[in-house]
């Protein structure tokens, strides 16, 4: 029994030694000194300079304004008049100028087919023409007399509405076809009048393109098909409505000649002179050149 006690002994010896000894390391590491920082202001780190407040910064040179936005391009003043000789309605005459010329609205195409209609000088015409018919005795089937005198009024007003409906209005509308004559008002005689006399068959699109004149050339073909509702049983055939249709055809083109001549005539009779833009003649003022920003002082 005496060596298992001395064993026990020296196991709890070393241990006790043990523990002795971490105790003193552990005191001498929280009794031992530390470094004391220096209070000499030179043997410190230079702190980070913190930016000079906003108002004390100088101003940073404004960016200059950016010159005003160019004139858009207008359409130069029109010189076709409204009417011809101040009775014949010439309202669907502009100069040619799509780039700059806007293209019709819908209601704007319905509302030149009505002014079309029941323009005066429309009804003025159609009594005139049904005066000339009568006394050429032209379609005989009408008779002569007051009554047959009326009877040619009122075809020729059922001619006007539904031509102006159909070459104006309806079709332009569906095709999205511009229904105005674009005057070409330059260039030789004979370019002018080729061009005129060929816009019966060619028109604008309401993009601008050019593309086939149906409105003109397909209205007229249905004014002529509804005129055999209201015209002489003797007068209604295939036939006639083709060569009515041929000869408006033909009427449209010296008619187009005599829009874009006319106001060449005005000019030579009257000595007017051609208007000039104001945003041409006039020089657009340059905007001043931006002032560079005064440096700020050391």
């Amino acid at each position: 029994m005496i060596r298992p006690c001395r064993r026990l002994a020296s196991i709890l010896t070393i241990l006790a030694l043990a523990l002795s000894a971490s105790a003193a390391r552990a005191q001498q590491d929280i009794d031992s000194p530390r470094p004391e920082q220096s209070s000499d202001p030179q043997s410190q780190p230079p702190a980070a300079q913190s930016p000079p407040p906003e108002s004390q910064q100088p101003a940073a040179p404004s960016a200059p304004n950016p010159p005003p936005d160019a004139p858009k391009p207008t359409a130069p003043p029109d010189e076709n008049p409204k009417r011809i000789l101040d009775i014949i309605p010439n309202f669907q005459t502009v100069n040619e100028t799509p780039q700059i010329q806007p293209p019709l609205t819908v209601k704007e195409k319905y509302i030149l087919a009505y002014h079309q209609t029941v323009d005066f000088s429309a009804h003025f015409g159609n009594l005139f023409q049904a005066a000339l018919q009568q006394a050429s005795n032209g379609q005989p089937h009408y008779g002569q007399g007051w009554g047959p005198y009326a009877q040619r009024f009122g075809a020729a007003e059922a001619d006007q509405v539904t031509s102006a409906f159909f070459i104006f209005g309806f079709i332009p509308h569906v095709l999205k076809e511009d229904p105005r004559y674009f005057r070409k008002a330059s260039g030789s005689v004979w370019s002018r009048i080729r061009y005129a006399a060929s816009r019966t068959v060619i028109t604008r699109t309401d993009a601008g393109n050019p593309t086939f004149n149906a409105p003109q050339v397909f209205g007229q073909l249905a004014q002529q098909g509804i005129s055999t509702l209201y015209y002489p049983q003797q007068d209604r055939s295939v036939s006639g409505v083709f060569q009515n249709t041929g000869i408006n055809l033909a009427y449209n083109s010296a008619y187009n000649v005599l829009k874009e001549f006319y106001p060449d005539a005005l000019r030579l009779v009257f000595h007017r002179h051609p208007k000039q833009d104001a945003s041409v003649a006039a020089p657009t003022p340059q905007p001043a050149a931006p002032v560079a920003p005064t440096p700020p002082p050391q």
